[in-house]
Protein backbone atom coordinates (compact mmCIF):
# COMPACT_ATOMS: atom_id res chain seq x y z
CA UNK A 1 0.00 0.00 0.00
CA UNK A 2 1.40 3.30 -1.04
CA UNK A 3 2.17 5.54 1.89
CA UNK A 4 -0.03 8.50 2.04
CA UNK A 5 1.62 12.15 1.02
CA UNK A 6 0.56 15.36 2.49
CA UNK A 7 1.18 18.56 1.73
CA UNK A 8 0.42 22.32 2.67
CA UNK A 9 -0.07 23.87 -0.54
CA UNK A 10 1.05 27.52 1.32
CA UNK A 11 4.24 25.52 1.63
CA UNK A 12 5.55 25.77 -2.02
CA UNK A 13 6.49 29.28 -3.52
CA UNK A 14 4.41 27.72 -6.41
CA UNK A 15 3.59 24.55 -8.87
CA UNK A 16 7.29 23.69 -10.04
CA UNK A 17 8.74 24.12 -6.75
CA UNK A 18 5.61 21.36 -5.67
CA UNK A 19 6.96 19.07 -8.56
CA UNK A 20 10.17 19.31 -7.43
CA UNK A 21 8.97 18.08 -4.14
CA UNK A 22 7.38 15.40 -5.57
CA UNK A 23 10.47 14.06 -7.82
CA UNK A 24 12.28 14.21 -4.61
CA UNK A 25 10.04 12.43 -2.65
CA UNK A 26 9.67 9.84 -4.99
CA UNK A 27 13.21 9.91 -5.64
CA UNK A 28 12.79 9.59 -9.80
CA UNK A 29 15.40 10.81 -12.28
CA UNK A 30 14.30 14.50 -13.29
CA UNK A 31 14.89 13.69 -17.05
CA UNK A 32 12.60 10.76 -16.50
CA UNK A 33 9.63 11.97 -14.80
CA UNK A 34 6.77 9.29 -14.42
CA UNK A 35 3.89 11.47 -14.88
CA UNK A 36 1.14 9.30 -14.28
CA UNK A 37 2.64 8.73 -10.64
CA UNK A 38 3.28 12.36 -10.30
CA UNK A 39 0.38 13.83 -11.86
CA UNK A 40 -2.03 11.35 -8.98
CA UNK A 41 0.48 13.02 -6.28
CA UNK A 42 -0.24 16.39 -7.70
CA UNK A 43 -3.70 16.63 -8.05
CA UNK A 44 -4.29 14.50 -4.88
CA UNK A 45 -2.70 17.60 -2.76
CA UNK A 46 -4.86 19.95 -5.14
CA UNK A 47 -8.03 17.77 -3.74
CA UNK A 48 -6.68 18.51 0.08
CA UNK A 49 -6.37 21.97 -0.55
CA UNK A 50 -9.77 22.72 -1.54
CA UNK A 51 -11.46 20.14 1.21
CA UNK A 52 -9.60 22.09 3.56
CA UNK A 53 -11.28 25.30 2.16
CA UNK A 54 -8.28 27.13 0.65
CA UNK A 55 -7.76 29.04 -2.22
CA UNK A 56 -5.90 27.18 -5.07
CA UNK A 57 -4.19 29.66 -7.13
CA UNK A 58 -4.26 29.72 -10.75
CA UNK A 59 -1.07 28.73 -11.45
CA UNK A 60 -1.10 25.27 -9.79
CA UNK A 61 -4.34 24.33 -11.34
CA UNK A 62 -2.42 25.59 -15.00
CA UNK A 63 0.38 23.16 -14.04
CA UNK A 64 -2.27 20.34 -13.44
CA UNK A 65 -3.39 21.16 -17.27
CA UNK A 66 0.09 20.84 -18.38
CA UNK A 67 0.86 17.53 -16.71
CA UNK A 68 -2.49 16.34 -17.99
CA UNK A 69 -1.60 17.38 -21.69
CA UNK A 70 1.48 15.71 -21.02
CA UNK A 71 0.32 12.72 -19.61
CA UNK A 72 -2.52 12.33 -23.16
CA UNK A 73 0.60 12.62 -25.63
CA UNK A 74 2.53 10.00 -24.04
CA UNK A 75 -0.64 7.53 -24.20
CA UNK A 76 -1.21 8.12 -28.04
CA UNK A 77 0.46 5.44 -29.91
CA UNK A 78 3.67 6.67 -31.61
CA UNK A 79 4.15 6.38 -35.26
CA UNK A 80 6.89 3.90 -36.46
CA UNK A 81 9.06 6.48 -38.41
CA UNK A 82 13.14 5.72 -38.10
CA UNK A 83 13.93 9.30 -39.87
CA UNK A 84 12.00 11.90 -37.48
CA UNK A 85 12.81 10.97 -33.99
CA UNK A 86 9.73 12.36 -31.84
CA UNK A 87 10.19 14.94 -29.28
CA UNK A 88 9.46 13.81 -25.45
CA UNK A 89 5.91 15.48 -24.43
CA UNK A 90 8.16 16.07 -21.21
CA UNK A 91 11.45 17.79 -22.38
CA UNK A 92 9.62 21.40 -21.73
CA UNK A 93 8.75 20.63 -18.03
CA UNK A 94 11.97 19.21 -17.81
CA UNK A 95 13.80 22.31 -18.94
CA UNK A 96 11.48 24.80 -16.56
CA UNK A 97 12.21 22.56 -13.19
CA UNK A 98 16.11 22.74 -14.21
CA UNK A 99 15.74 26.68 -14.66
CA UNK A 100 13.31 26.78 -11.62
CA UNK A 101 16.53 24.59 -9.95
CA UNK A 102 19.16 26.62 -11.01
CA UNK A 103 17.17 29.96 -9.62
CA UNK A 104 16.41 28.20 -6.26
CA UNK A 105 19.99 27.29 -5.93
CA UNK A 106 21.37 30.68 -6.14
CA UNK A 107 18.89 32.19 -3.86
CA UNK A 108 20.96 31.89 -0.77
CA UNK A 109 23.92 33.48 -2.30
CA UNK A 110 21.71 36.71 -3.14
CA UNK A 111 20.20 36.60 0.76
CA UNK A 112 23.42 36.31 2.19
CA UNK A 113 24.45 39.54 0.68
CA UNK A 114 21.44 41.25 0.50
CA UNK A 115 22.33 42.84 3.96
CA UNK A 116 25.72 44.08 2.77
CA UNK A 117 26.26 47.61 3.32
CA UNK A 118 22.92 48.13 5.26
CA UNK A 119 24.37 48.90 7.96
CA UNK A 120 27.07 50.97 6.68
CA UNK A 121 26.19 55.24 7.03
CA UNK A 122 27.98 57.78 5.23
CA UNK A 123 28.57 61.31 5.74
CA UNK A 124 26.78 63.59 4.08
CA UNK A 125 28.69 66.27 1.93
CA UNK A 126 29.68 69.16 4.61
CA UNK A 127 28.41 72.45 2.61
CA UNK A 128 31.10 74.67 0.86
CA UNK A 129 31.79 77.93 2.50
CA UNK A 130 31.57 80.39 -0.06
CA UNK A 131 34.12 83.61 0.07
CA UNK A 132 32.82 86.82 -0.37
CA UNK A 133 31.93 88.47 -3.10
CA UNK A 134 33.92 90.83 -4.70
CA UNK A 135 31.87 94.10 -5.57
CA UNK A 136 33.62 97.28 -6.95
CA UNK A 137 35.18 98.63 -9.83
CA UNK A 138 38.76 98.27 -11.78
CA UNK A 139 40.15 100.59 -13.74
CA UNK A 140 40.67 98.84 -17.65
CA UNK A 141 44.64 98.75 -16.66
CA UNK A 142 43.91 96.63 -14.12
CA UNK A 143 42.13 94.66 -15.80
CA UNK A 144 45.04 94.62 -18.70
CA UNK A 145 47.58 93.98 -16.18
CA UNK A 146 45.97 90.86 -14.89
CA UNK A 147 45.29 89.23 -18.34
CA UNK A 148 49.44 89.69 -19.15
CA UNK A 149 50.15 88.12 -15.77
CA UNK A 150 47.69 85.39 -16.55
CA UNK A 151 49.24 84.68 -19.84
CA UNK A 152 53.13 85.02 -18.55
CA UNK A 153 51.85 81.62 -16.49
CA UNK A 154 50.07 79.73 -19.40
CA UNK A 155 53.04 80.56 -21.56
CA UNK A 156 55.60 79.13 -19.12
CA UNK A 157 53.61 75.87 -19.03
CA UNK A 158 53.17 75.95 -22.81
CA UNK A 159 55.54 73.46 -25.11
CA UNK A 160 58.82 75.30 -25.82
CA UNK A 161 58.53 76.32 -29.66
CA UNK A 162 59.75 74.61 -33.09
CA UNK A 163 62.83 77.03 -32.92
CA UNK A 164 64.46 75.56 -29.33
CA UNK A 165 64.84 72.48 -31.18
CA UNK A 166 67.24 73.70 -34.49
CA UNK A 167 70.55 72.15 -34.75
CA UNK A 168 68.66 68.98 -32.64
CA UNK A 169 65.83 67.89 -35.07
CA UNK A 170 64.92 68.38 -38.54
CA UNK A 171 68.37 67.48 -40.39
CA UNK A 172 68.85 64.33 -42.21
CA UNK A 173 70.70 61.48 -40.54
CA UNK A 174 74.21 61.06 -41.90
CA UNK A 175 75.02 57.49 -41.80
CA UNK A 176 78.67 56.51 -40.03
CA UNK A 177 79.98 54.90 -43.02
CA UNK A 178 80.08 58.08 -44.91
CA UNK A 179 82.54 59.55 -42.48
CA UNK A 180 84.59 57.03 -42.07
CA UNK A 181 84.62 57.23 -45.79
CA UNK A 182 85.99 60.63 -45.53
CA UNK A 183 88.45 60.07 -42.68
CA UNK A 184 89.87 57.54 -45.01
CA UNK A 185 90.16 59.71 -47.91
CA UNK A 186 92.03 62.11 -45.94
CA UNK A 187 94.37 59.79 -45.19
CA UNK A 188 95.23 59.74 -49.15
CA UNK A 189 97.03 63.37 -48.30
CA UNK A 190 98.37 63.27 -44.78
CA UNK A 191 100.04 60.20 -43.16
CA UNK A 192 98.75 61.60 -39.48
CA UNK A 193 95.05 63.47 -39.34
CA UNK A 194 94.45 65.43 -35.60
CA UNK A 195 91.53 65.01 -34.24
CA UNK A 196 89.83 67.72 -33.76
CA UNK A 197 90.74 68.85 -37.41
CA UNK A 198 88.46 66.40 -38.52
CA UNK A 199 85.39 68.11 -37.16
CA UNK A 200 86.27 71.49 -39.29
CA UNK A 201 83.55 72.45 -41.87
CA UNK A 202 80.89 70.38 -40.48
CA UNK A 203 77.30 71.37 -39.69
CA UNK A 204 74.91 69.68 -38.15
CA UNK A 205 74.95 68.06 -34.67
CA UNK A 206 74.29 64.31 -36.81
CA UNK A 207 78.03 64.69 -38.92
CA UNK A 208 79.30 65.29 -35.51
CA UNK A 209 78.00 62.53 -33.58
CA UNK A 210 78.87 60.53 -36.94
CA UNK A 211 82.72 61.21 -37.19
CA UNK A 212 82.81 60.61 -33.34
CA UNK A 213 81.27 57.43 -34.35
CA UNK A 214 83.65 57.10 -37.33
CA UNK A 215 86.77 57.04 -35.31
CA UNK A 216 85.53 54.92 -32.59
CA UNK A 217 84.43 52.43 -35.52
CA UNK A 218 88.12 52.59 -37.23
CA UNK A 219 90.11 52.23 -33.71
CA UNK A 220 87.92 49.35 -32.90
CA UNK A 221 88.87 47.55 -36.16
CA UNK A 222 92.49 48.43 -35.77
CA UNK A 223 92.59 50.98 -39.19
CA UNK A 224 94.14 53.74 -37.60
CA UNK A 225 96.08 53.93 -34.02
CA UNK A 226 95.11 56.94 -31.65
CA UNK A 227 98.54 58.86 -30.17
CA UNK A 228 98.01 61.01 -27.43
CA UNK A 229 96.44 62.03 -23.91
CA UNK A 230 95.48 65.95 -24.42
CA UNK A 231 92.30 66.93 -26.34
CA UNK A 232 93.52 66.77 -29.50
CA UNK A 233 95.19 63.38 -30.05
CA UNK A 234 96.90 62.53 -33.66
CA UNK A 235 95.06 59.81 -35.64
CA UNK A 236 97.33 57.55 -37.64
CA UNK A 237 96.55 55.18 -40.67
CA UNK A 238 97.37 51.32 -40.23
CA UNK A 239 98.76 50.15 -43.72
CA UNK A 240 97.65 46.12 -44.40
CA UNK A 241 100.68 44.91 -43.08
CA UNK A 242 100.56 46.36 -39.47
CA UNK A 243 96.51 45.73 -38.93
CA UNK A 244 97.19 42.37 -40.05
CA UNK A 245 99.60 42.33 -37.07
CA UNK A 246 97.28 44.51 -34.29
CA UNK A 247 94.42 42.08 -35.68
CA UNK A 248 96.79 39.26 -34.32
Amino acid sequence: MTEKITFHLSAFDGPLDLLLHLIAKNKVNIYDIPISLILEQYMEILREAQEADMEVAGDFIAMAAQLMLIKSRMLLPKEKNEEDEEEDPRAMLVEQLLEYQRIREVQPYFKRHSDVGRDILTRPPEPIERKKTFEGTLPPEKLSDAARRMLTRIGKKMPPPVSAFSGIVGHETVPVHTRITAILLRFRKKKKLHFQGLFHGLHSRSEVVATFLAVLELSKTHRIHIEGEDENPTLTLFTGEEREERIS
